[in-house]
């Protein structure tokens, strides 16, 4: 039969549209499932070489098959969701069309109302709603009876809606005349034993004897052998085309009785019932659910409401989509049409038994219908199947997990729950292996209620279960079942209330670790959060402990290889149980060989942000709060927009957003709606819950759109973005209209930011035009214009607007530019307030408290600020992260404060407990002496000051007075105890310790200081410097010689210690040259070009005074003889420059460390590469260190070997292996001071924490 040539034309006039967008692979498997496309054809459609020839294939050969090649290639546009390609197809499928002999289209349904009316096929329900798809899918198979005969099932769950789409399905005038011109007989079935059978088989039998001639009538067949006889024969010599429709089959034994080889459709429950009967079979899944709209269409229908009540939504959720519930109740309002709220309350207690209604069909309720499913099944089967009441809705369980609860064999579970699923009971995923099984929503609610009184019991046998089967300790293949219990154990346990083996579980570092590693810590977050109410019964400080832990490591805990959670555990406060746990688990392993390392003086520190998540990889540019504060949305550099709960972190959506940067996103005022914009010029709406575009304006920003913002209520939602255009750069969006609602003029640069006064009553923008300006939202007119660039008279450099933030009352607006964040009054334009901040770095956001004095600053300088508006006093220091800070925002509540950088993460603070950080923040140049038990440090501070300090106390040791000029180096001595200090006007002081007395003021260098050292005695201090010279000091009396030659600065030297009285003097420089001096003389000994014209980045000498390593910018390393100044090896691999490198104590090994990350180690006597030490793949920073490898130190023994980065590691020198990682808070380490015995190390990060480790032992 040749596909109608309405359809065959429709094929033709879209076929290029089609060819330019399918996926064929997809769509064919459908097709082919359909069996309307054979393997063959397939695979000579898949061998063509690209997806658009396999398009053109695949259309090329549907144009020369059939309708129903047309109905599922149409079905398979539907399933893969191509809507709107399927919506062209729509209007022409083959359907109830005029027949052959141009009857007419009221003639047509006339012919089907006689057959369907003659066959006892029932009416279409009083209310009725088209389910094409399936009604399509029904029909398609029931075309595959034309030339033999056999049977389709259509089957699913209670309610579903089988025997309407049956009608349905041979309604249709072409279907009756092509394969059925014998008729449609129907016969309604149900639970029947045998003399109800053949009572029903007598009358079909008698209906169908009427239709002939009256001779043909036979006396009524005694046995059901005779009845089926009777049957066949009719079936096959009176009506050999007509179509049998049984209608809720339940047993194969009644199945058999029609198995007379003749044409059927069978509505059941259970799929697995035609597998009793021979002949050709096909079969079509009724889907348990309707969606949202056809629902609403039932109750609109039922009620003839034109605009239903807001409950109508609700109500149609909690029937979960069944056409069975929505119809009852739409039956039920009918007659009391004052009751949709006490019907939703009726759903929401899931009292079936209280939702009745006399219909058509079998049950009164949906209880009932429910429950005659089960009571079929076996008793021992009945009592597993109650088992399953302690599933979570929607989600998935391998046989596996079931196997252990019933301690029964995993095969023997597959059969017991393949006769759930061919009961239309349980449903399955088979498209994963192995497959997972899932009860619908309804059947779930029902057996809740069934078991309610003993929920808690079937919950303890779950745990009781697991903790027999796993009684060594929980699963860690990663595998399907292991998931299921590493999630939902502890909900199996809270809703057991078994609390004890609650709080033993959650307060246990050892489960902590496993379940980040395999869940991600947002899971685990949530469970201190959800389990909290328990678990503060037990102890609440230490639920707040292990929450708190998680939430500050969250970040580390993510990333992939996974860390060793003892060590992260061990920068808890000392008073924390996590702390406890991990000491003592850390003083175990150590015995095991495993290095652990204690930090020392973390009370020092204070933790300020509550949450640390790492949504994107990249920079994020944008996140903010929804109104209720549950959620956070983020958008950056990866393209995509990302929403997680504000508790745990936890990832709810995620949507590839934009082709190019997200540059802001935004909630709509009832958090349904969030905007995206973007570099792509763009600007999208998006539905928060599905996840789905709803809106996309593309057409008016011609440039960058920077910003997006709804109005504060939803009373007039409007969006209004800003963008880099010249003119039209600022628009107002109605979110019903295709274009813009209004846009404003005025600004004639790029508009950074706008946001809406809090009444809505105005938008204020922020322009690099060095302006604000504030518009009426009403008329789109300006209202006034506040000059911000006025207020930097000092220079002529351009005033960049960055954003503006209006307080709660709307009298204040406060904007940042520049340095400075500005408050004006809105009324009279004046500024009222200036925050001057840092010099050195921008102002990038600023937002204002909604409840609140507070106003938050993000500056360039990786800091966060808390300002107090009315005292114009900083409150409190954010520090963290680890790069630009991009935007900070207040929840609505003010209780919490975000802030997203180009460091990747967001992080969460507390205002409340935030307060002016009294730890004094230390720059990285520093020295450290260590003896005994002491380690003495000093540094210069955030202010300037230079302090030594005991590093085990904490306590300062001496301070010096702010100095004018930044200090950036400095060393100490013991005996006599003095520190010097180099500054960067060239300044050198050397002072008493602890008395602070001026011992020496040394003047000559001309810039920057950038190292000094003592000699071994004392009595000599040399110093380096940016003006390339090198300065040996007789420090008491000011003599002093200078070493000139190198051509640019002299970032470091060593005294050989093997000369004679420590006279030699070895320096490098970015010149690329090596020199050799006598610091007696001031004789240049040696010179050599060791690298030229590449820089020298560090040099060391080897302990036996043998050799010298070199390493530099070109990527390489040399090593050099000291005593012929030849160069013995060039070490070549590095991928980038060559940053550190370090000797070992026995001299036969040479450490280089790179700025990629990497580390290589070498044999020193032939230049050959023993191991490279490198992660397995890059971290976050996109390094395999964490940033550039900037200092290494070997053990005593030569075994182990400790490197800086943007972290500290500590490697097996044999193998090449990571032993240990210590995660710093900031990063960008410059150096670190080991102890002789290489048990103690001291460093400080790029946010001024110092860190002294101690080896656990």
């Amino acid at each position: 039969m040749a596909m109608e040539e309405r359809a065959r034309s429709c094929l033709l006039r879209f076929r290029h549209r089609l060819e330019q967008d399918i996926k064929p692979s997809y769509l064919m498997d459908h097709m082919v499932s359909d069996g309307v496309l054979s393997v063959d054809e397939e695979e000579r459609i898949r061998t063509q070489p690209n997806r658009k020839d396999q398009a053109v294939a695949l259309l090329e050969l549907l144009l020369k098959k059939d309708n129903r090649a047309y109905i599922s290639f149409y079905n398979a546009l539907v399933k893969e969701a191509y809507d709107d390609m399927a919506s062209l197809l729509q209007d022409d499928l083959p359907r109830m069309l005029p027949d052959a002999h141009n009857k007419s289209s009221d003639g047509s349904v006339a012919y089907v109302q006689a057959v369907l009316s003659e066959g006892g096929v029932p009416q279409r329900p009083v209310v009725f709603v088209s389910r094409p798809e399936l009604v399509n899918r029904v029909r398609e198979k029931l075309y595959r009876l034309l030339k033999e005969p056999g049977w389709v099932t259509v089957f699913g769950m209670a309610g579903s809606g089988k025997s309407v789409l049956a009608a349905e399905a041979v309604r249709d005038h072409r279907l009756i005349e092509e394969c059925f011109p014998g008729g449609i007989h129907w016969l309604s079935i149900g639970q029947l034993d045998k003399p109800d059978l053949l009572v029903k088989i007598q009358s079909l039998c008698f209906r169908l004897e009427q239709s002939l001639d009256s001779q043909s009538l036979h006396r009524p067949s005694n046995s059901l052998d005779e009845a089926k006889e009777r049957l066949r024969f009719l079936m096959l010599r009176r009506y050999p085309r007509a179509l049998l429709i049984l209608d809720d089959i339940w047993d194969n034994t009644v199945l058999k009785a029609f198995d007379i080889h003749c044409r059927i459709l069978l509505t059941t429950r259970n799929r697995s019932l035609a597998d009793s009967v021979s002949g050709a079979k096909y079969e079509v899944e009724v889907e348990s659910g309707l969606d949202e709209n056809k629902g609403l269409e039932i109750l609109a229908k039922y009620t003839e409401l034109n605009r239903l009540p807001e409950e109508a939504r609700s109500i149609v959720r909690e029937c979960k989509g069944s056409p069975l519930v929505v119809s009852l109740i739409g039956a039920l309002l009918k007659e009391k049409p004052n009751r949709w709220d006490y019907y939703l309350r009726q759903l929401q207690q899931k009292q079936f038994k209280r939702i009745r209604k006399s219909s058509s069909y079998d049950y009164d309720a949906l209880d009932q219908a429910m429950a005659a499913s089960i009571e079929v099944l076996p008793d021992e089967h009945r009592e597993l199947y109650k088992d399953l009441t302690v599933l979570e809705k929607d989600i998935k369980v391998p046989a596996k997990v079931l196997s252990v609860l019933w301690d029964l064999e995993p095969e023997e579970v597959e059969d017991i729950l393949e006769e759930f699923v061919n009961k239309s009971l349980l449903f399955v995923d088979s498209h994963n292996k192995p497959y997972q099984y899932y009860l619908h929503d309804l059947q779930l609610d029902f057996l809740v209620e069934q078991n309610r009184t003993q929920l808690e019991s079937l919950h303890t046998k779950v745990v009781h279960q697991y903790q027999q089967y796993y009684r060594d300790g929980p699963p860690t293949s990663g595998d399907e079942e292991c998931l299921y219990w590493i999630r939902f154990l502890t909900y199996h346990m809270a809703k057991a209330n078994l609390s004890q083996e609650l709080y033993a579980l959650m307060f246990s570092l050892d489960w902590v670790s496993i379940k980040a590693q395999i869940m991600g810590p947002a899971h685990l977050i949530n469970d201190y959060v959800e389990y909290g109410p328990i678990l503060d019964k037990e102890n609440s400080e230490v639920r707040s402990q292990f929450q708190e832990f998680l939430s500050l490591n969250g970040h580390h805990l993510e990333q992939r290889p996974f860390p060793d959670v003892v060590q992260l555990a061990l920068s808890e406060p000392r008073t924390s149980e996590v702390y406890r746990q991990a000491l003592l688990q850390a003083q175990e392993r150590t015995s095991a060989g495993k290095l652990y390392f204690d930090w020392l003086n973390k009370s020092s520190v204070e933790s300020l942000s509550r949450l640390v998540i790492h949504p994107h990889q990249g920079s994020i540019y944008s996140a903010c709060f929804s109104h209720d504060g549950t959620k956070i949305a983020s958008s950056g550099a990866s393209k995509t927009l990302k929403v997680f709960k504000s508790t745990s972190g936890e990832k709810l959506t995620e949507i590839q957003a934009h082709d190019d940067e997200v540059l802001c996103c935004a909630f709509s005022p009832d958090d349904r709606l969030l905007a995206t914009c973007s570099s792509d010029r763009k600007v999208k709406v998006w539905n928060v819950e599905k996840g789905v575009q709803l809106r996309v304006f593309e057409e008016e920003h011609q440039e960058q759109v920077n910003h997006c913002e709804f109005t504060n209520t939803s009373q007039r939602l409007l969006l209004a973005t800003c963008s880099n255009d010249k003119f039209l750069n600022v628009k107002l969006w109605n979110l019903n209209k295709p274009s813009s609602q209004n846009t404003m003029f005025g600004h004639f640069e790029p508009v950074n930011h706008c946001c809406f006064s809090p009444d809505d009553t105005y938008v204020s923008t922020s322009s690099n035009d060095g302006t604000i300006k504030l518009f009426r939202v009403s008329t789109a007119n300006e209202w006034k214009t506040i000059n911000v660039k006025d207020m930097f008279t000092e220079s002529d450099e351009d005033v960049l607007v960055k954003c503006s933030t209006w307080t709660a009352d709307g009298k204040r607006i406060i904007c940042a530019a520049r340095n400075a964040v500005l408050v004006f009054d809105v009324e009279t334009s004046e500024m009222l307030l200036e925050i001057k901040t840092n010099r050195l770095s921008t102002v990038q956001y600023c937002h204002a408290c909604p409840t609140s004095n507070l106003l938050a600053i993000a500056f360039s300088n990786y800091a966060v600020e808390l300002w107090d508006l009315e005292s114009n006093k900083k409150m409190a220091d954010c520090s963290g992260h680890l790069s630009w800070v991009q935007r900070v925002q207040f929840s609505p509540d003010g209780s919490q404060l975000l802030s997203c950088s180009d460091d990747q993460t967001v992080r969460l603070w507390e205002p409340k407990k935030v307060h002016t950080s009294s730890a004094v923040h230390l720059k990285r140049d520093s020295d450290v002496l260590f003896s005994d038990e002491e380690i003495i440090l000093s540094a210069a501070d955030n202010c300037n000051r230079l302090q030594v300090r005991d590093g085990r106390s904490g306590s300062v040791l001496f301070q010096s007075e702010e100095k004018s000029s930044r200090i950036r180096c400095t060393c100490m001595f013991r005996q006599p105890s003095a520190v010097v200090l180099g500054q960067e006007d060239g300044t050198v002081q050397v002072l008493e310790v602890p008395s602070g007395k001026l011992l020496a003021t040394l003047p000559g260098h001309t810039k920057t200081v950038l190292h000094c050292q003592f000699s071994q005695n004392g009595q000599t201090l040399i110093t380096s410097s940016e003006d390339t010279t090198i300065r040996v000091w007789k420090w008491q009396s000011g003599e002093c010689k200078v070493l000139q030659g190198h051509k640019e600065q002299v970032r470091c030297f060593s005294l050989l210690s093997n000369s004679p009285a420590e006279t030699r003097l070895l320096s490098w420089s970015f010149d690329g040259t090596v020199k050799m001096w006598d610091i007696e003389s001031g004789e240049k000994l040696q010179d050599i070009e060791a690298h030229r014209p590449s820089a020298i980045l560090s040099c060391h000498v080897s302990p036996d005074g043998c050799l010298f390593a070199t390493t530099s910018a070109d990527k390489t390393a040399k090593l050099w003889h000291c005593e012929s100044w030849q160069c013995v090896h060039t070490l070549s691999g590095h991928q980038d420059c060559v940053r550190s490198c370090r000797f070992s104590w026995d001299s036969r090994r040479l450490a280089t460390g790179d700025d990629n990350g990497e580390i290589r180690i070498w044999n020193v006597k032939d230049g050959s590469l023993l191991k490279i030490c490198s992660r397995e793949s890059k971290d976050g920073m996109d390094s395999l260190h964490g940033g550039w490898v900037s200092d290494l130190h070997f053990s005593p023994d030569n075994s182990l070997l400790v490197s800086t980065g943007g972290y500290i590691k500590w490697w097996d020198v044999e193998k090449g292996e990571a032993l240990q990682t210590f995660y710093t808070t900031g990063t960008a380490l410059k150096r670190i001071h080991v102890s002789s015995d290489f048990s103690t190390f001291v460093t400080i990060d790029n946010i001024g924490i110092l860190y002294i480790l101690q080896r656990v032992v």
